[in-house]
């Protein structure tokens, strides 16, 4: 799997602090520099500085959940651009799958999942 041709930025909301780490181990040998954000609210946070070229979301997080986010994210018009994917354990079901909020995501990336996974739901968009 080569290299994106440019250093990417991704950012990764979930409250799983693990998880955060692990897939920051997990990306940057792929070059792809995480930013991190353990709730909803510290991602739209950091929205206000940041940019990245992606964002990997958790729709199940205390406080503002994963839908709320991607509601915030997609109404603000310096931010709407910048695709979004579902990351979950959550299976894909049809209450899900008639969500609205559906058709503003790029992609839906089941827990657990691999540097393939990323990867390639990355690729989809920047390839």
């Amino acid at each position: 799997m080569p290299r994106f041709n440019r250093k990417m930025k991704v950012m990764l909301v979930d409250d799983d602090e693990d998880l955060v780490n692990s897939t920051r181990i997990m990306l940057e040998t792929e070059g792809i520099q995480l930013i991190p954000a353990l709730s909803g609210l510290e991602c739209l946070d950091i929205l206000k500085e940041e940019r990245p070229d992606y964002i990997l979301l958790d729709i199940d997080m205390p406080g503002m959940d994963g839908w709320k986010t991607l509601q915030e994210i997609k109404k603000n018009k310096e931010l709407s651009e910048i695709p979004v994917a579902m990351l979950t354990a959550k299976t894909l079901n049809p209450d899900v799958i008639e969500r609205e909020e559906m058709n503003l995501l790029v992609d839906y990336i089941s827990k657990p999942f691999t540097k393939k996974d990323v990867i390639e739901t990355i690729r989809q968009v920047y390839d």
